[in-house]
């Protein structure tokens, strides 16, 4: 899951990033901001359509913080797949929808509505507009391709445990080793650290 929907507190935006670096220190984060920003400005629209940005990550890492604040800065919509995972079972399914909906010639997706545990209406996107995409199975082999910019984030895992559970409590407790499977599944079978960028640590 993303953090949108258990609020960012907690996390932050590390480092000044450089191509192919890990990097950390939360004195920097607002540079690191700015840095990202700045390179998915400059960066060539592979796509052939639009920039598009992707903020991967396992759970606590602080994705949505980084996402929004990304969105914010570049004045960029903000794709967060917490909205596109439909269920607890649907990290695979939404990371296709990425390729196949979100950036394919649908652009837009179908928001999961987690109250009711069933599918919602459909969400259009402009086709030509910028994007900025967070969520974990974001960044795949074949979305990889599409985008201009590419990050990952990174934490100690007891540091996101205790983000994700400070922040959705029993909710996420009762799931988390079911979605961490899934979240195991998709690093092996992607490897998305490797397609990164950029690697943060929060």
């Amino acid at each position: 899951m993303s953090e949108r929907s258990r609020g960012a507190a907690g996390a932050s935006v590390c480092g000044a990033p450089v191509p192919g670096a890990s990097v950390s220190g939360l004195e920097a984060r607002l540079a690191s901001v700015a840095s990202l920003a700045d390179r998915a400005r400059s960066a060539p629209q592979t796509s052939g359509r639009r920039s598009v940005v992707l903020v991967d990550g396992r759970s606590g890492t602080g994705k949505t913080t980084l996402g929004n604040a990304l969105g914010e800065s570049l004045g960029w919509p903000v794709v967060h797949l917490d909205d596109v995972y439909p269920g607890w079972d649907g990290l695979r399914a939404a990371s296709s929808a990425v390729v196949t909906e979100v950036l394919g010639e649908a652009s837009g997706y179908r928001r999961w509505d987690w109250a009711r545990s069933a599918p919602a209406g459909w969400v259009s996107l402009d086709p030509t507009a910028p994007l900025v995409i967070e969520g974990c199975g974001s960044l795949s082999r074949a979305s990889a391709p599409l985008a201009t910019l590419r990050v990952w984030m990174d934490a100690d895992d007891d540091v996101r445990k205790w983000r994700a559970l400070d922040r959705d409590g029993d909710v996420f407790a009762a799931e988390w080793e079911r979605w961490a499977r899934q979240e195991d599944a998709f690093i092996a079978s992607e490897d998305p650290v490797a397609l990164a960028d950029v690697v943060l640590r929060s």
